[in-house]
């Protein structure tokens, strides 16, 4: 039996499985967005405290989702919320240097120019350098959902459900129609929210920026 003819047989458990990834992919790529944005901001404001968080993030990036879901099973037990714990701080690196990245290289005769108009410091981030490091922020959240797509995968081994459920029931029954059912599908997804990521990206740069960076 093809992977077509095993989703169209059984649609109820594609569909809850896919509902189940689009979910931890969402609200993980969301909790990284809200913690790792200020915090780029906070680290282009006090930059010798930036090496030392970026290289913290970087080392979570290194250690094995197996470990990391193995150590999110002994301390917060089985389920979604362990899952989105831990692909939350998968989702941080990306976001965070992007973020930083994309603040701190705003030309700095801009901002002088803002300061001798007389704009404030929050006029100057929310005016200026937000508006400028959009493309560099918007390209770390595309990197940090693509990634995520992938790492959730690993979430069916922790009870969190997904996509990841029929790739690790097919590895572990030897059924390769299982296995294309769930990894099919998760390659799709990541390649529809790079695309649409991809788009908002372009909308919201600045129609003189979009050649030069994007």
């Amino acid at each position: 039996m093809s992977w077509i003819e095993f989703a169209q047989k059984n649609q109820t458990l594609m569909l809850d499985c896919l509902v189940r990834h689009i979910e931890l992919v969402c609200f993980s790529v969301a909790a990284g967005m809200i913690i790792s944005i200020p915090l780029g901001i906070f680290l282009s404001r006090y930059r010798k405290l930036a090496n030392p968080v970026l290289s913290l993030a970087g080392l979570i990036q290194t250690i094995p989702g197996l470990v990391m879901l193995g150590i999110a099973l002994v301390f917060l037990g089985i389920g979604m919320f362990p899952a989105l714990v831990v692909l939350t701080l998968y989702a941080l690196l990306p976001i965070l240097r992007n973020t930083y990245t994309g603040i701190t290289e705003v030309d700095k005769s801009l901002i002088e120019a803002a300061r001798g108009i007389g704009m404030t410091g929050a006029q100057i981030l929310f005016k200026v350098e937000l508006p400028l490091a959009l493309s560099s922020i918007i390209s770390g959240i595309r990197i940090s959902t693509v990634y995520i797509v992938s790492w959730a995968t690993l979430a069916g081994l922790n009870g969190a459900g997904g996509l990841g459920d029929l790739i690790w029931t097919g590895l572990a029954t030897y059924n390769s129609t299982y296995i294309l059912a769930g990894a099919i599908p998760s390659a799709i997804m990541a390649l529809v929210f790079s695309g649409l990521i991809g788009i908002v990206k372009r909308l919201l740069t600045p129609r003189g920026l979009r050649e030069v960076r994007v």
